[in-house]
């Protein structure tokens, strides 16, 4: 049985010092060898790498996890498959998707995500090493790490994770979601785009959202209701409410979502349609999903 060429270790590190010491010998290898490097991690740390490396950081892919991975669902299809499809051969991405200002609402998405990296890039030529920062993350945090990444980095070397189950990960954070009760709730149909259209504008406007954001919501929400049609058993309810710094938004329906890397990965240009979820993981600054035979329920996060 040939051993699958993907690699995903976590790395769990104590200060500066350990995150230094471990991410750019990485990063310096993979140049050596020839290989594209990336490293996506939050602004601080990023600095770090920068500093570390010098001129060699100009060789590198740098970009900040807190700006361009604030939604984990955006991180496979917009920051790690979007650099390893645009290379040949091995690619080596180092991607902090966890910090300590993770709010709690944000991290089930975030362990999912670290579960479907090991879906996603099954089979492909990639080395993708995720720090974890032992000091800040809570022992829960630092489990999942475990249970999401087949082997773990720390001060004592490389050792293979025996809790290594990323499916149960996925299931585990495949939690209900529930509206608020003064939540504004309207039904959507195939009928009723237009109205709903409105109804979530004017509610955006009224909630603080500039007029680009408040696009990019009336976007999101109407791919989830024509979904809702199509797939869902024909309608959905929506249900609209404010949140501190946020607008909320969930729709649910029936229908079922079998595949979890649905909206996860890059879509072939060739591709008719199925280009909803992955449109609204890419608007979203945060989306929630539960889902199980009995129906779904989709929630984004819109920040003022």
């Amino acid at each position: 049985m040939t051993a699958d060429p993907f690699v995903h270790p976590a790395l769990f590190y104590r200060g500066a010092d350990e995150y230094v010491t471990a991410t750019v010998p990485f990063i310096a290898e993979g140049l050596a060898k020839g290989e594209p490097v990336a490293a996506v991690v939050p602004g601080p740390r990023l600095e770090l790498i920068r500093t570390a490396l010098g001129a060699d950081a100009a060789r590198v892919h740098l970009a900040d996890m807190t700006e361009v991975g604030r939604n984990p669902g955006r991180i496979i299809p917009g920051v790690l498959r979007a650099f390893a499809d645009s290379h040949r051969g091995r690619v080596r991405i180092v991607g902090e998707p966890v910090w300590a200002d993770r709010s709690v609402v944000e991290y089930p998405a975030c362990a999912q995500h670290e579960a479907l990296i090991n879906r996603a890039f099954a089979g492909r030529k990639a080395t993708i090493l995720c720090p974890y920062d032992t000091e800040s993350l809570s022992p829960t945090v630092l489990a999942d790490a475990l249970r999401t990444h087949p082997a773990v980095i720390d001060t004592d070397g490389q050792h293979t994770s025996t809790t290594f189950a990323p499916d149960a990960v996925v299931a585990a954070y495949n939690q209900p979601l529930f509206a608020p009760a003064n939540a504004e709730c309207r039904m959507a149909g195939a009928s009723s785009l237009a109205e709903l259209r409105q109804f979530v504008a004017k509610f955006a406007s009224q909630s603080g959202l500039s007029d680009t954001r408040a696009s990019d919501l009336v976007l999101a929400v109407d791919e989830l209701a024509a979904n809702s049609a199509r797939h869902g058993g024909g309608t959905g309810t929506v249900y609209l409410w404010d949140e501190p710094g946020e607008l909320v938004c969930q729709i649910s329906d029936a229908g079922y979502l079998r595949d979890p890397l649905l909206g996860r990965i890059p879509a072939p240009v060739t591709q008719v349609g199925g280009r909803g979820l992955l449109l609204v993981n890419h608007l979203a600054d945060l989306v929630r999903t539960h889902t199980t035979p009995a129906g779904t329920t989709i929630r984004v996060h819109f920040r003022h």
